[in-house]
């Protein structure tokens, strides 16, 4: 890194090339070397708190960047500087460099959003684990906005296959891909990749047995858990198909799957999750079964807390935080031993299902008090509220800014409202005659979120406000990551390439004044995880061309 990058940064340029040729004039450029002032001009300076200003690379000294803990770590520019962007084009544009650890989840970059009004804007990096059995996203960069949108509507994209039950979701290189479970005697749960529209594409069945119960993304790859799954546990009738499970697959395409062989004593794969950037893997059925991956076809198996099942799991905080289907409770292993976090709200929660990470703190759904839960402390959890008069919580998962969850018996989707509690959001399977429905699972992507239903084997999609995702995981090292608002779509671009755009919208439905903070390293999932610098923001829409220019002129100094 060269010194100059520091003369750089004092020395703002106010004007660049906006789609249309209107100039888009700097009003926000907050460094981020030594202190949170801005040096636009615009005295939109901020309080940094829990920040450390440490040089960006190890090896130099001349050019420093914030360290954010993942935890409490915040730039906050106060309401009364904050800028207002009403319904007009803006970019934004940071340079980032996530944490390498693979102990939490990397948070937001920029927000400024009234979480009681949902109203306002998200640009961070959504990493969804313990969404149930999945890591359905890993590091995809996220750039959204809304005003109090209405009730979503939904899209069905249909049956998969032979399926009554869509178990795992996962997005991987730019494409959704679903795990089913297919209970005929003559069948074996299959992967498919969505195609647009009710259409999917078959990538074939890692073995025979009825399920592909887990999906996750690790070191790049695409991982299948498979599992012999006994209907019997949602009211259905048992699947014909004899053949066990417990064994995890590699996915090398385009209907390949590779062994990765089979966790000792396990014959169906309950969870899958990376942690300390190692792949996790928990037994669904007895007895209980904690593996980690060694590489190859081994796997090295690890003590389980009370020889209790774990099944979700989910990185927060340094921690992977596991469900239980023997009790109530939460646990934690920080990669060498289990804690017991305690029993989630009252005895009659005799399982825990599934997780999400929201404004910064862990959640869990339960069964069979239909409640969510917020975890504050070792014993002590927070009671969020009811999902309606449903019994059981499954997939969740924040999308746009908001907490959204699925249920049983009703396979229903309800959305988290501070001050309102949880506000039905849709039915997705309406299957007659069963006594379970249930919304499964839950991913996000091209900017919508997907859920999988059981008995009816269909995928359902809705988008709340307007959003746009990645849906590739952001690497190490340093990135530049940009959002802009057009007058009638969101762009995303990544060290200066278009990477993903929305369709369009009526930009004036969207005005984002809020009265809310403009806040850097913190926001609806979780605070930043990592090292931020460089937060630029323009009054008006950056063409590609401005943001090509932009990357390459800061890269230098950057990289």
């Amino acid at each position: 890194m060269r010194s100059a990058f520091v003369g750089l940064l004092a020395f703002v340029t106010p004007f660049a090339p906006a789609a249309g040729g209107e100039p888009a004039s700097v009003i926000g450029h907050w460094p981020l070397a030594h202190d949170a002032r801005d040096v636009s001009g615009h005295g939109r300076h901020a309080v940094h708190r829990g920040v450390r200003f440490e040089p960006a690379d190890p090896d130099a000294r001349s050019r420093s960047a914030a360290r954010f803990d993942g935890r409490s770590a915040s730039v906050d520019v106060p309401p009364d500087l904050a800028p207002e962007l009403g319904a007009r084009p803006f970019t934004i544009a940071a340079w980032i460099r996530l944490d390498d650890s693979g102990t939490d989840v990397p948070g937001c970059v920029v927000s400024q959003w009234d979480a009681g009004r949902r109203t306002g804007f998200q640009f961070g990096i959504n990493h969804h684990a313990g969404v149930t059995t999945n890591q359905s996203n890993s590091r995809h960069v996220h750039f959204g906005i809304d005003q109090a949108s209405p009730p979503p509507e939904w899209t069905n994209h249909g049956r998969l296959g032979d399926a009554n039950l869509v178990f795992a979701l996962a997005v991987h290189d730019g494409q959704l891909y679903a795990g089913t479970c297919e209970p005929r005697a003559d069948g074996a749960g299959h992967v498919y990749r969505f195609e647009g529209g009710a259409r999917w594409t078959d990538c074939g069945s890692p073995d025979r047995c009825n399920s592909v119960s887990a999906l996750a993304v690790h070191d790049g790859q695409l991982y299948a858990g498979v599992a012999r799954y006994r209907l019997a546990g949602s009211a259905l009738p048992e699947s014909e198909n004899p053949h066990p499970g417990g064994a995890v697959y590699r996915y090398d395409g385009p209907s390949r799957w590779t062994p990765c062989g089979r966790p000792p004593g396990v014959d169906a794969i309950g969870g899958l999750a990376v942690f300390g950037n190692r792949l996790y893997a928990s037994s669904l059925y007895r007895p209980a079964g904690f593996h980690r991956y060694v590489g190859g076809t081994e796997w090295e198996s690890l003590q389980t807390p009370g020889g209790k099942r774990v099944e979700a799991m989910a990185v927060h905080n340094g921690e992977l935080f596991a469900s239980s289907y023997d009790l109530g409770h939460v646990f934690r292993f920080d990669g060498d031993r289990w804690f017991d976090c305690g029993q989630v709200g009252p005895e009659e929660n005799t399982q825990t299902y599934s997780f999400a990470v929201h404004e910064g703190k862990l959640h869990v759904g339960t069964w069979r008090s239909g409640r969510v839960y917020r975890y504050e402390a070792d014993d002590n959890w927070v009671d969020t509220g009811r999902l309606g008069n449903e019994l059981e919580v499954m997939g969740m998962l924040v999308h746009n800014g908001v907490l959204y969850a699925g249920s049983l018996p009703l396979a229903e989707v309800y959305r988290y409202e501070r001050g309102a509690g949880w506000i039905h959001s849709g039915r997705l399977d309406t299957t007659p005659d069963v006594v379970y429905r249930r919304a499964w699972t839950m991913a996000e992507y091209q900017g919508r979120l997907f859920c999988g239903t059981l008995p009816s084997g269909h995928v359902h999609s809705m988008q709340s406000g307007r959003c746009v995702t990645s849906d590739r995981p952001l690497d190490g090292g340093w990135h530049q990551i940009v959002g802009a608002r057009t007058v009638d779509r969101l762009r995303l671009f990544i060290d200066g390439r278009l990477a993903a755009e929305s369709e369009s919208f009526d930009g004036a439905s969207f005005d984002l004044n809020s009265g809310a903070p403009w806040t850097i390293g913190s926001g609806a999932t979780d605070s930043f995880f990592g090292s931020i610098c460089d937060v630029r923001l323009y009054d008006g829409e950056l063409d590609a061309d401005a943001v090509a220019a932009l990357y390459r002129e800061t890269a230098l100094d950057i990289r």
